[in-house]
């Protein structure tokens, strides 16, 4: 049967994500192909400029390191997280093929990836497990500046009439995620962390592209 949006559904299962990941890893570039118009937008929303360090969350195998060297230049850094080794392999097989350099990637989960320094964006693209958990959002985001750019895209429920929509959306979270909860809305945990949020949807309301800046800390009056 098919989740509702409010079907609290399962945690993510990090070592069932690794299974899964280990067996996509050779196709992962061409099962995303369709989706990459939706990686340039999200990209596009980092508002990116020289010289500055971004977080790739959820890495894969490196589809977003083009945008972001484009973006960041020579002097850029991209610390690029995630915890598949087959992943990775790839990712850095893309590295070299490119000879980019600024490119560091940590086999690391996001919620105890061995993160420094304070990054002025970071993206979350396809990463509904990452999302999901409140943990791995408070690690990464004690690694942002005030004001950094935060950008998450990826699948969404859409309204109940869209049935083939909704369809596809079950299909492609059931093979792609571990953890159903949370479709209706997949940016609210990320946007009870930032200001300025928008929200954008496409596909027939079966993605999202959700954005927003890391509030600066209140002050304490005496």
């Amino acid at each position: 049967m098919m989740a509702s949006p409010t079907d609290p559904g399962r945690r993510p299962d990090a070592s069932r994500a690794l299974a899964q990941y280990r067996g996509r890893a050779a196709r992962y570039d061409l099962e995303l192909l369709a989706f990459e118009p939706v990686r340039r937008e999200a990209i596009a929303l980092l508002d990116l400029r020289a010289g500055d360090t971004v977080l790739d969350v959820g890495c894969g195998t490196g589809l977003s390191f083009a945008a972001l060297k484009e973006r960041t230049g020579p002097a850029g850094r991209i610390v690029a997280l995630d915890p598949s080794p087959e992943m990775l392999a790839l990712a850095r097989a893309r590295i070299a093929q490119h000879r980019w350099h600024g490119i560091e990637l940590l086999e690391a989960a996001a919620d105890d990836a061995p993160l420094d320094g304070h990054a002025d964006a970071a993206l979350f693209h396809f990463t509904h497990d990452v999302l999901r958990d409140a943990r791995s959002l408070d690690h990464v985001f004690a690694h942002l500046r005030p004001g950094a750019h935060v950008v998450a895209s990826g699948l969404k429920w859409a309204p109940p009439w869209m049935a083939a929509t909704n369809l596809f959306v079950w299909g492609a979270a059931l093979y792609s995620v571990t953890c159903m909860a949370g479709l209706a809305e997949p940016w609210d945990l990320l946007a009870a962390r930032l200001q300025d949020v928008q929200v954008r949807t496409r596909a027939l309301g079966g993605i999202y592209v959700a954005s927003g800046r890391v509030p600066a800390p209140r002050r304490v009056h005496h």
